[in-house]
């Protein structure tokens, strides 16, 4: 976990995508985009069926390391709407023991709107936590300090003739964009214009290695 400090407010990011806020050992992923597999097989791509417990296992993994009591997802937690009725049993006993053991908040996103049976927790628009909105997409006429997810950011650049990408965080004045958490996500490049007019022009990928949090700058 790499310390920072967001509106004044002591984070940690994590290597894995996540925040971990300390004050409330709270545990905040974005778009784990569960049953994906199973979306686009529905369609005629076939794709291995394990990304929903892979992610969730992730998902015990970095609560359990972290030492979390509550948990939010930023949206976008499964891929469509019927992606809670397709969880294999595995993955679904899974999050079932998750969501009893900690303080779980879904927050909707564009993927998953209609909740029906979320598996335990409790579901929400937007939440509030220690001073920092809680949403699924930045709202950039929102003054508000708000951490969001949606964008999937990559910070790329080229080396030595290779073009190569990394999941980030997208950071500005008053909005920070998580990565996507899901094993199946693709991502967006974290200086694409979308990203640059909800951060602000004064935005930066943030990518955390070991104990250094490496900021570059995007507007450029």
């Amino acid at each position: 976990m790499v310390p920072f400090s967001f509106c004044s407010v002591d984070m940690c990011a994590l290597p894995e995508g996540g925040l971990f806020h300390p004050g409330s050992a709270s545990l905040l992923l974005a778009d784990l985009h569960l049953e994906k597999a199973s979306s686009y097989a529905a369609r005629g791509q076939m794709l291995p069926p394990y990304d929903s417990i892979e992610t969730l296992r992730r998902v015990a993994a970095l609560a359990g390391r972290t030492g979390a009591r509550a948990l939010y997802c930023l949206g976008d937690s499964f891929h469509d709407r019927g992606g809670i009725a397709r969880l294999g049993e595995e993955a679904r006993g899974l999050l079932g023991e998750l969501t009893a053991r900690l303080r779980w908040t879904w927050i909707v996103g564009n993927h998953d709107r209609a909740f029906d049976d979320p598996l335990g927790g409790h579901v929400v628009a937007e939440a509030e936590l220690a001073g920092l909105w809680l949403r699924h997409e930045a709202d950039p006429a929102d003054p508000r300090p708000e951490i969001s997810g949606h964008y999937h950011p990559k910070y790329k650049v080229t080396l030595r003739g290779r073009r190569v990408s990394r999941p980030c965080f997208v950071a500005g004045r008053s909005k920070l964009i998580l990565p996507s958490f899901g094993v199946l996500t693709g991502g967006m490049d974290a200086a694409d214009p979308a990203i640059l007019r909800a951060v602000g022009r004064d935005a930066r990928a943030l990518i955390p290695i070991r104990e250094k949090l490496l900021g570059f700058p995007l507007a450029a």
